[in-house]
């Protein structure tokens, strides 16, 4: 088993609903989710007119190799509606792999640790919350060591609502 973090955000429709399902839909192919981070409201970075996003990370255990668990989550996206009309643009659900135990992956289609991670504090914020001591395999940071570092000033403020 390897543990990995994956990243997961939705800025249509119920957001808070929408990364609950995909949760679930994680949990019905076999992951096995062992920690959850709060919702966190985020304002849109790169693409800016479009709704707020809320975003969560998640711990997850599983046997499957990195190819395969991104091809499950592409296929959980698709199942739950989501389309790739405008780059960084809106999204009903959003799945990514953040770290994979202690692996690096360059193949077209899948970088691991995700390759903008450090930038984005969507993305620290919540995994700090979960895995603050979880060392980058390329930087040697802890999560919360890049979280004091990033650059990225964009607003993220914790939901009132847990993940459903």
């Amino acid at each position: 088993m390897t543990t990995a973090y994956l990243s997961l955000g939705s800025n249509m429709g119920d957001r808070a609903a929408n990364i609950a399902s995909a949760i679930a839909a994680l949990r019905a192919r076999g992951l096995r989710v062992t920690q959850e981070s709060a919702l966190y409201e985020t304002e849109p970075v790169e693409f800016l007119d479009q709704p707020w996003f809320l975003n969560s990370a998640i711990e997850v255990e599983t046997e499957l190799k990195p190819e395969q668990l991104m091809a499950v989550l592409l296929e959980i996206e698709r199942a739950m509606g989501r389309e790739r009309r405008v780059p960084k643009g809106p999204r009903l659900i959003d799945m990514d792999i953040l770290l994979y135990g202690a692996e690096v992956v360059n193949e077209p289609g899948l970088e691991i640790p995700h390759p903008r991670m450090a930038e984005r504090k969507f993305v620290l914020v919540p995994l700090a919350e979960i895995a603050g001591e979880a060392i980058h395999p390329v930087s040697l940071l802890t999560i919360a060591e890049m979280l004091d570092a990033t650059a990225d000033q964009s607003e993220v403020r914790k939901w009132p609502a847990k993940i459903i």
